[in-house]
């Protein structure tokens, strides 16, 4: 158990790219996050507790009853049994067992709640081949790879998720929130969180989904309730045509049969939705700041950058390559 604890904090501490926030299960922000690592310190306790119990008779009888060299070669006598200690060895155990079955269940119970208020945000989050795509259905808005909630200062602001899949298992764990929920294709399961804290946290998918599943990567923005209507605000408005066509809106002809650009004739549903890809902190689903040297790179060999993805390399030259980059940038 100690070594499973160590092993989970040590790879929130490293994976993800570096200006990522520092992730840690043993500080929880949210009440699920916060159910589950009081339940693994009671069951790191007891495991303790029962180590250190059979560590010490270990250790006791080897050094009270070894053989000593007064011994001789006579056999000692021989202990066949132990009412008294049979008895105790399969009692307690079945009252460890009936303790940790309890308050398992009233954790599960407590943090797969879904039935929440009628006043509760609800987010779609689907995982993809390597990429998250999130709905917000109540806003009418889409986004993908960053997820924005507001702050939670009681339990009416808890954000519940419907989470799905259109290709494999995949499986979404934001360390400093809440625990691990698969999303498995033909099924919906939910879960939800109340952060307490404002701020960004990193989220993976943690369960093998093939050559880039170590990329796929996801943000969870907790803001006041006041910046997330704003930015709900901001994400609802469609795209803008400006009075003059540019080429890069022409050249994103090539990408309309994957990703779509509200407001425009784009509507490719393979892809993440560009509508506001410029507001996003990140590309590629995590990996990358977005900058528009990123972007350019990005476009000009996405397999570079994720060997596998499902983004196809167009070998896209200049100026195509400027024009549509500099596109991309206008879409805030």
């Amino acid at each position: 158990m100690l070594s499973t604890l160590c092993l989970l904090f040590f790879q929130t501490q490293t994976s993800g790219p570096p200006e990522h926030k520092i992730s840690n299960i043993f500080r929880p922000l949210a009440t699920p996050a916060r159910s589950e690592l009081n339940y693994g310190m009671l069951v790191l306790a007891i495991t303790a507790v029962i180590f250190v119990v059979v560590a010490t008779l270990i250790i006791t009888t080897m050094i009270r009853f070894r053989r000593r060299a007064t011994d001789g070669t006579q056999e000692p006598p021989q202990v066949y049994g132990s009412n008294r200690i049979e008895a105790a060895w399969t009692v307690i155990p079945i009252l460890v067992v009936f303790v940790l079955a309890g308050v398992t269940a009233r954790v599960v119970w407590g943090i797969a709640d879904a039935s929440p208020p009628k006043s509760t945000l609800h987010v779609e989050v689907t995982g993809h081949q390597y990429w998250w795509e999130v709905r917000y259905p109540y806003y009418g808005v889409v986004t993908a790879n960053e997820i924005h909630v507001p702050v939670s200062h009681n339990h009416q602001d808890a954000t519940y998720f419907d989470l799905k899949s259109t290709d494999v298992i995949h499986s979404l764990w934001v360390p400093e929130l809440g625990g691990k929920t698969d999303l498995i294709p033909d099924r919906t399961n939910h879960m939800w969180l109340d952060p307490t804290e404002a701020g960004i946290y990193r989220g993976d998918c943690t369960e093998f989904c093939g050559v880039q599943h170590a990329n796929m990567l996801l943000e969870v923005v907790a803001q006041e309730p006041a910046d997330f209507q704003k930015w709900i605000a901001e994400q609802q408005k469609p795209f803008v045509k400006p009075a003059q066509i540019s080429a890069g809106q022409r050249d994103f002809a090539l990408c309309a049969g994957c990703h779509a650009i509200q407001g425009t004739a784009f509507k490719g549903k393979l892809g993440p939705d560009l509508t506001h890809l410029a507001s996003r902190r990140l590309i590629a689903s995590g990996v990358l700041p977005n900058t528009p040297q990123n972007m350019k790179g990005w476009l000009a060999n996405p397999q570079e950058t994720k060997e596998g993805c499902l983004m196809p390399n167009m070998k896209l030259k200049e100026p195509m390559l400027s024009d549509l980059t500099a596109f991309m940038e206008t879409l805030k």
